[in-house]
């Protein structure tokens, strides 16, 4: 019972998304902007995000006040989405785009370290709880595109903003934790940036990132290139995301089985094989079909990444841990391929940008053994040291060889 809230609010925020956020560059195409400046729009939300998700989500573990900061950037977030319909002229559509940016991601780092606080002892099971976003997109993904078919652009926006609404209510209930700003020293987080096993894990949450932003934000303009209505693409977007379920609903078992950083891995391979598939996809219904692969790419790197970030966050900073996941996967990931793909499609078309991304993501991949290698001749910082050293004498205990 304790984990229905953040499976509530996990429903409700990705309803949103999927109502909002995933018809945004068929907005920006509305009102007339052309490639380059929508690949402006897409790529610069990314960045700001970067900064801020990191920045709330520290502010809450310095202060305390988890459930205070979430609730501001919801209430700004649904503000700026019930704005972006009133404005027509590029600028005034940036500013309150790079304001939305700024607030809305960030919520589900918060989402997510109360449900893993709300999980004790069980954080494998993050997944069937995070099965709640899986449902609420796929659900609110296929009666979005039959609402703007019928309603226009405008209405998915502002429909998005009143459930943001009610995703603030279901944060009120959302449990983070006592305050535990003693454990978190300054310093801490550059002692987490400065151990080892982060170097791998942003360089593939970094892919994840060009990966998730090319498939979802682009695929509705890739769609519209090949002539399929917005019922199709809702449909599109629901396929997808029942593809998760499994994934989600057994994620507990995937994690203690193969654990988070090889799973990670995998999620990656899959997705950039995905991606090259869209380059042989000519029909709607191909979409369709490639859209079923959609469950072993984004839920399962997000899953890995999740118990990756969790199992190796200084304490104290859990919610920074999966602040800096979010930022790297929604930030510069999002924003190199935000920033690439508008101006791609408009020169080369989807087919060639997917078959561009699909290389470009499984070379990232390949590059990591070398990576980790690299990450071991790297000097560690003090606090980082005496970690490693700590882990390394549990590892010759005897008990923990048991």
């Amino acid at each position: 019972m304790k984990t229905l809230w953040p499976f509530a609010a996990n429903v409700l925020f990705f309803a949103c998304a999927a109502v909002a956020l995933t018809f945004l560059v068929l907005y920006y195409q509305m009102l007339g902007f052309s490639g380059p400046q929508v690949g402006v729009l897409i790529g610069l939300a990314p960045l700001v995000t970067l900064v801020a998700a990191p920045l709330w989500t520290n502010l809450a573990d310095v202060t305390g006040r988890h459930r205070l900061v979430v609730s501001l950037i919801i209430v700004v977030a649904a503000l700026c989405l019930a704005a972006l319909p009133l404005l027509r002229s590029f600028w005034p559509v940036l500013a309150v785009s790079m304001l939305l940016a700024a607030c809305f991601l960030p919520i589900t780092a918060f989402i997510d370290s109360a449900t893993m606080f709300m999980l004790p002892g069980q954080p494998e099971m993050y997944g069937r709880v995070r099965l709640g976003g899986t449902l609420g997109y796929g659900a609110a993904g296929y009666l979005a595109g039959l609402l703007i078919q019928r309603y226009g652009l405008a209405a998915g926006l502002w429909t998005g903003a009143a459930i943001l609404l009610l995703t603030l209510v279901t944060a009120q209930f959302l449990d983070f934790g006592p305050p535990r700003r003693a454990e978190a020293p300054p310093g801490s987080l550059r002692t987490l940036l400065a151990d080892r096993a982060w170097l791998p894990f942003m360089v593939l949450a970094f892919a994840g990132g060009l990966a998730t932003l090319i498939s979802t934000n682009y695929l509705f303009a890739y769609m519209k290139d090949l002539g399929a209505p917005e019922s199709s693409m809702g449909l599109a977007l629901t396929v997808g995301t029942l593809s998760e379920v499994p994934v989600l609903f057994f994620g507990n078992r995937l994690i203690t089985r193969f654990k988070p950083y090889p799973l990670l891995v995998a999620a990656m391979l899959i997705s950039g094989a995905r991606l090259l598939l869209f380059f042989f996809t000519t029909t709607a219904g191909g979409v369709l079909a490639v859209q079923l692969l959609s469950g072993l790419t984004f839920p399962l790197m997000w899953l890995a990444g999740v118990a990756y970030a969790h199992e190796h966050a200084p304490a104290g900073l859990a919610a920074t841990a999966q602040g800096l996941f979010g930022a790297m996967v929604y930030g510069i990931g999002s924003a190199v391929s935000g920033f690439a793909g508008g101006p791609l499609m408009e020169r080369i078309g989807g087919p060639a940008t997917y078959l561009v991304y699909g290389l470009v993501i499984l070379a990232i991949v390949l590059a990591v053994p070398a990576l980790q290698g690299v990450a071991q001749r790297l000097p560690l910082l003090p606090k980082a040291a005496e970690k490693e050293k700590e882990l390394i004498g549990l590892d010759h205990h005897p008990a923990a060889r048991k």
